[in-house]
């Protein structure tokens, strides 16, 4: 039978990839829930959606202003993120992946922030912009939609396929979850029409794919060469160029981003974590992209 230091490195998906807080401390509480849950044979999707109803609860919170709801605020979106870690653990442990745990942990972490940005919005609106004696109102919504919508999004979707870049030249296809627009369109294609739901996910998967290889140009003209003729040696400098640029994708999912709110809502300054959305997470957005397209440019030479 593993020790628990084996199942927590089997759970990883690989340690060029896991930030410093995941490895110490939420990776390590998720698979004690994985181990539990499993004894108990509740299925990951049903973690992945207890999550949602955490992470959306967790964003109402955020909209009082006062100390103890923002403390459960935070309290709930740490546990959603405890499930979120637990059920990819389990799912890595045992096997367990389905069509429908696919969209369930995609879609989680789109309703957790969505709703954040929500309880924001709703928190800010009749308080004042500081300095002056304008109330944000309508301007709440325009900065989150901006940092959101705008921005975040983007950001966590090319940083997600930097991290399967990597994952792919590291451990390969199996080890990785990096798709093309191309192939999973024709699967929606293939799919019948009464088949709604998965054609529904296979659309929507299908434009995220398009979006990603839209921005990143230099890496489709390596990775078509590499395809065609593939060397070790080019494997192994694309992973050298791409190890360092690991930690602006780490910076660009979770953990960052939960600091900031966490810290700007208890300090009832709400309005600071969606502007360094907009400074300072798409500096790093745009470094990464930078230096990403550059190596792949530099190695294609």
């Amino acid at each position: 039978m593993s020790s628990f230091k084996e199942l927590l490195k089997l759970s990883f998906k690989s340690e060029d990839t896991e930030e410093w807080l995941d490895v110490h401390f939420t990776r390590p509480i998720g698979l004690v829930f994985a181990l539990l849950w499993n004894k108990l044979d509740i299925h990951p999707n049903v973690i992945t959606i207890v999550s949602i109803f955490l992470g959306v609860g967790a964003g109402w919170m955020f909209h009082y202003t006062d100390l103890l709801h923002n403390i459960y605020g935070v309290l709930l979106l740490m546990f959603a993120n405890f499930c979120d870690s637990t059920d990819g653990q389990m799912a890595r442990i045992t096997g367990k992946k389905t069509l429908i745990g696919r969209m369930l942990d995609g879609f989680s972490g789109d309703l957790w922030f969505t709703s954040i940005y929500i309880g924001i919005i709703a928190r800010l609106w009749n308080q004042h912009i500081p300095g002056t004696d304008i109330e944000w109102g309508f301007w709440a919504f325009v900065l989150c939609a901006i940092a959101g919508i705008g921005l975040h999004a983007k950001q966590s979707s090319l940083a997600d396929y930097y991290r399967q870049i990597h994952l792919f030249f590291l451990l390969g296809k199996e080890g990785s979850e990096l798709d093309n627009y191309k192939q999973q369109r024709a699967h929606y294609e293939s799919l019948p029409k009464s088949d709604w739901l998965s054609r529904l996910f296979f659309y929507n998967y299908a434009n995220y794919c398009k979006s990603q290889e839209q921005r990143t140009p230099q890496f489709q003209q390596f990775f078509a060469r590499w395809k065609a003729q593939p060397s070790e040696e080019v494997r192994q400098r694309l992973l050298a160029g791409s190890r360092p640029l690991m930690k602006y994708t780490n910076l660009l999912t979770f953990n960052t981003r939960a600091i900031t709110i966490y810290v700007t809502c208890l300090l009832d300054c709400p309005w600071v974590y969606p502007l360094v959305e907009i400074t300072v997470f798409q500096a790093m957005y745009m470094y990464m992209h930078s230096k990403h397209e550059a190596l792949c440019k530099e190695i294609s030479d």
